[in-house]
């Protein structure tokens, strides 16, 4: 799997649509975190006076992908084409086929 980040944020998108009762905002980093995706409720959509995902946003987006829990910022994915063949898996709603490893100290 050799997807570019656009391509990884699109099919995200069209993964998630439907599968999450709010707007989201999946983005690309900038800078040196270029190839650093995050994926996080629209800003008007976040009901906190700081911008930040509900604790049902939080638990509803972390259903849709298969996790335990998700950060109040959303989710962070690292820049590898194994991180993002794992939330590929996730967002489709599969089991991934491989759990990404960090790959800095």
């Amino acid at each position: 799997m050799n997807k570019t980040r656009n391509e990884v944020i699109a099919t995200l998108k069209a993964n998630l649509k439907g599968r999450v009762s709010f707007p989201l905002s999946i983005t690309g980093g900038k800078g040196t975190a270029y190839g650093w995706i995050t994926i996080r409720t629209a800003p008007r959509a976040a009901e906190n006076e700081y911008g930040y995902m509900t604790e049902a946003q939080r638990a509803e987006l972390a259903k849709a992908l298969g996790l335990n829990s998700v950060h109040m910022q959303g989710v962070m994915i690292a820049s590898s084409n194994a991180y993002y063949q794992e939330y590929l898996d996730r967002s489709a709603g599969k089991t991934p086929s491989k759990i990404a490893e960090p790959y800095w100290d």
